[in-house]
């Protein structure tokens, strides 16, 4: 196994997690695996169940390690506190959040909310006067295909 798949784990077999039947219930699972790390927040996780419907966005491990840290050393710490740590999700393709600070705030606190993310974009003059725009970030789960069409679509019409 990997030092990653190593590190999640660590400690499996002295009892640090709860086990349930699998599948079939011939043998069993555990309910979580034992990291070290908060894991889900560091991968992020997508799902639907019974009506409700889930969507956590990665983040930076080291700033998540950080916020445990925190946690650790001062149980009481707020939101706002762990935020000082943790600027926001960390997406795989970048990009730059655009959502205000006080919106990432109750989103994290109420658990209700959303993330807007734009393209990162750079302007390169060209010859005689012209200039291009280089796309060097785009927003996580955007399809390039789908970004490149509308992009064309853009053109065609004289808006960009």
């Amino acid at each position: 196994m990997t030092k990653a798949a190593t590190a999640l784990l660590a400690d499996i077999d002295r009892d640090t997690v709860d086990f349930q039947d699998n599948y079939d219930g011939k043998e069993l699972e555990p309910v979580v695996l034992p990291a070290r790390i908060p894991n889900l927040l560091v991968n992020g996780a997508g799902g639907i169940a019974v009506g409700m419907a889930t969507n956590i966005p990665p983040h930076n491990a080291a700033e998540l390690i950080d916020a445990c840290l925190l946690l650790l050393q001062r149980p009481e710490a707020t939101t706002a506190d762990l935020m000082e740590r943790v600027q926001g999700p960390d997406f795989p393709t970048g990009g730059v959040i655009v959502e205000p600070r006080a919106s990432l705030l109750e989103t994290y606190e109420t658990g209700r909310g959303g993330v807007r993310v734009r393209a990162r974009w750079t302007r390169e003059e060209l010859q005689r006067g012209g200039y291009q725009i280089v796309i060097t970030e785009i927003p996580y789960q955007v399809k390039k295909a789908d970004l490149v069409e509308q992009l064309a679509e853009l053109i065609d019409n004289k808006k960009a």
